[in-house]
């Protein structure tokens, strides 16, 4: 899995939801074939959105709404896709309203120095139950966030299994 450089996911966050009020994300391999996702920021709805050839409308599929907090780090996660979102973007977005490189690589450092102390889970904490949170909303919809061992986080689809218990 390769890692997106974090001036695209910034630039894409960031001009996405300062244009528009509500950003589509077309996730190949993550939705269905004809599904969409329609981000509300404002009101941080996240709507998954079917379209049917038989249909003349779409359909709503299903909907949640997330806090400031969760939005923060679901729009890295979705901006990321299909590659991982490092843990550094994750509590940069999480401790900032405004991502920049130079918060990401303060994160960096921070995470860095926090890991030799042996505090790195303690500092990572408060962005794990947000994400957890956040992977119960998502798996509504029939998407995961899954971690990647000392690297981040993805977006996959989740399992029938998985979609039976949700």
């Amino acid at each position: 899995m390769q890692r997106v450089t974090f001036s695209k996911v910034i630039s894409s966050i960031y001009s996405a939801t300062s244009d528009e009020e509500i950003v589509h994300f077309v996730l190949e391999d993550l939705l269905a074939a004809g599904q969409t996702l329609a981000l509300n920021v404002p009101l941080g709805t996240l709507s998954l959105i079917e379209f049917h050839p038989d249909m003349s409308y779409p359909r709503l599929a299903g909907e949640q709404q997330f806090t400031t907090s969760e939005m923060n780090l679901v729009l890295p996660l979705l901006h990321s896709y299909p590659h991982y979102c490092p843990y550094e973007v994750l509590l940069a977005s999480f401790n900032y309203s405004k991502l920049s490189e130079a918060l990401i690589e303060k994160a960096r450092k921070h995470l860095h120095a926090a890991l030799e102390e042996g505090i790195w889970d303690q500092e990572m904490r408060p962005v794990r139950n947000v994400l957890s949170r956040a992977r119960l909303k998502l798996r509504n919809l029939g998407i995961d966030i899954v971690s990647i061992l000392e690297t981040g986080y993805v977006l996959m689809r989740l399992s029938e299994r998985k979609l039976m218990n949700a």
